[in-house]
Protein backbone atom coordinates (compact mmCIF):
# COMPACT_ATOMS: atom_id res chain seq x y z
CA UNK A 1 0.00 0.00 0.00
CA UNK A 2 1.40 3.39 -0.97
CA UNK A 3 1.64 6.03 1.75
CA UNK A 4 -0.04 9.25 0.78
CA UNK A 5 1.28 12.63 1.91
CA UNK A 6 -1.76 12.92 4.15
CA UNK A 7 -1.02 9.68 6.00
CA UNK A 8 2.45 10.98 6.89
CA UNK A 9 0.99 14.03 8.59
CA UNK A 10 1.43 13.66 12.35
CA UNK A 11 -1.63 14.43 14.49
CA UNK A 12 -1.54 17.42 16.84
CA UNK A 13 -2.36 16.69 20.47
CA UNK A 14 -3.45 19.68 22.53
CA UNK A 15 -2.36 19.52 26.19
CA UNK A 16 -4.41 21.35 28.80
CA UNK A 17 -6.12 24.52 27.59
CA UNK A 18 -3.83 25.08 24.60
CA UNK A 19 -6.47 24.72 21.87
CA UNK A 20 -8.95 27.01 23.65
CA UNK A 21 -6.16 29.50 24.34
CA UNK A 22 -5.16 29.56 20.67
CA UNK A 23 -8.75 30.10 19.49
CA UNK A 24 -8.90 33.29 21.59
CA UNK A 25 -5.98 34.84 19.66
CA UNK A 26 -6.32 37.29 16.73
CA UNK A 27 -6.94 35.63 13.35
CA UNK A 28 -3.47 36.49 11.95
CA UNK A 29 -1.78 34.96 14.99
CA UNK A 30 -3.90 31.79 14.79
CA UNK A 31 -3.00 31.46 11.09
CA UNK A 32 0.75 31.91 11.71
CA UNK A 33 0.87 29.45 14.62
CA UNK A 34 -1.38 27.00 12.79
CA UNK A 35 0.89 27.08 9.77
CA UNK A 36 4.00 26.48 11.93
CA UNK A 37 2.24 23.46 13.49
CA UNK A 38 1.22 22.21 10.05
CA UNK A 39 4.86 22.29 8.90
CA UNK A 40 5.83 20.38 12.07
CA UNK A 41 3.12 17.79 11.31
CA UNK A 42 4.84 17.11 8.01
CA UNK A 43 8.22 16.70 9.70
CA UNK A 44 9.54 20.17 8.90
CA UNK A 45 10.44 23.20 10.98
CA UNK A 46 8.95 26.65 10.34
CA UNK A 47 11.54 29.40 9.87
CA UNK A 48 10.18 31.16 12.98
CA UNK A 49 10.29 28.03 15.18
CA UNK A 50 13.24 28.13 17.57
CA UNK A 51 14.33 25.74 20.33
CA UNK A 52 12.99 26.96 23.68
CA UNK A 53 15.80 27.90 26.06
CA UNK A 54 16.06 25.92 29.26
CA UNK A 55 15.12 22.62 27.63
CA UNK A 56 17.89 20.32 26.46
CA UNK A 57 17.97 19.44 22.79
CA UNK A 58 15.90 20.85 19.97
CA UNK A 59 12.77 18.84 20.73
CA UNK A 60 10.87 21.70 22.44
CA UNK A 61 10.13 24.49 19.98
CA UNK A 62 8.61 27.93 20.32
CA UNK A 63 6.92 30.07 17.70
CA UNK A 64 6.70 33.78 18.50
CA UNK A 65 4.22 35.95 16.65
CA UNK A 66 3.86 39.71 17.07
CA UNK A 67 0.51 41.36 16.37
CA UNK A 68 -0.66 44.93 17.05
CA UNK A 69 2.06 45.53 19.62
CA UNK A 70 1.43 42.25 21.48
CA UNK A 71 3.53 39.09 21.48
CA UNK A 72 1.99 35.62 21.27
CA UNK A 73 3.81 32.36 21.76
CA UNK A 74 3.15 28.70 21.10
CA UNK A 75 5.36 25.97 22.55
CA UNK A 76 5.24 22.44 21.20
CA UNK A 77 7.34 19.30 21.16
CA UNK A 78 8.42 17.07 18.30
CA UNK A 79 10.37 14.92 20.76
CA UNK A 80 7.68 12.23 20.95
CA UNK A 81 7.63 10.26 17.69
CA UNK A 82 4.50 10.21 15.57
CA UNK A 83 2.68 13.14 17.17
CA UNK A 84 3.04 16.87 17.77
CA UNK A 85 2.16 17.91 21.32
CA UNK A 86 1.20 21.54 21.89
CA UNK A 87 2.33 22.32 25.43
CA UNK A 88 1.50 26.00 25.91
CA UNK A 89 -0.02 28.88 23.99
CA UNK A 90 0.06 32.31 25.62
CA UNK A 91 0.26 36.03 25.20
CA UNK A 92 3.47 37.35 26.70
CA UNK A 93 2.54 40.07 29.16
CA UNK A 94 5.98 41.25 30.27
CA UNK A 95 7.21 44.33 28.46
CA UNK A 96 10.82 43.90 29.59
CA UNK A 97 13.16 41.26 28.20
CA UNK A 98 12.52 38.34 25.91
CA UNK A 99 12.98 35.66 28.54
CA UNK A 100 10.00 33.36 29.08
CA UNK A 101 8.65 34.00 32.61
CA UNK A 102 9.32 31.28 35.20
CA UNK A 103 5.61 30.43 35.79
CA UNK A 104 5.24 29.82 32.03
CA UNK A 105 8.34 27.56 32.03
CA UNK A 106 6.95 25.59 35.00
CA UNK A 107 3.64 25.12 33.18
CA UNK A 108 5.47 23.94 30.05
CA UNK A 109 7.47 21.44 32.13
CA UNK A 110 4.35 20.01 33.79
CA UNK A 111 2.54 19.77 30.45
CA UNK A 112 5.56 18.08 28.88
CA UNK A 113 5.30 15.44 31.61
CA UNK A 114 1.58 15.04 30.82
CA UNK A 115 2.41 14.75 27.11
CA UNK A 116 5.00 12.04 27.83
CA UNK A 117 2.44 10.10 29.90
CA UNK A 118 -0.23 10.50 27.19
CA UNK A 119 2.31 9.41 24.55
CA UNK A 120 3.21 6.26 26.52
CA UNK A 121 -0.52 5.37 26.72
CA UNK A 122 -0.92 6.02 22.99
CA UNK A 123 2.08 3.83 22.13
CA UNK A 124 0.69 1.05 24.34
CA UNK A 125 -2.68 1.29 22.57
CA UNK A 126 -0.93 1.01 19.18
CA UNK A 127 0.46 -2.38 20.18
CA UNK A 128 -2.99 -3.78 21.02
Amino acid sequence: MEMTALSRIKPVVWIGTTKADLTSFPEDVKDAIGYALYIAQGGGKHADAKPLRGFSGAGILEVVEDHAGDTYRAVYTVRLAGRIYVLHVFQKKSKTGIKTPKPEIELIKSRLKRAEEEHARWLEAQKG
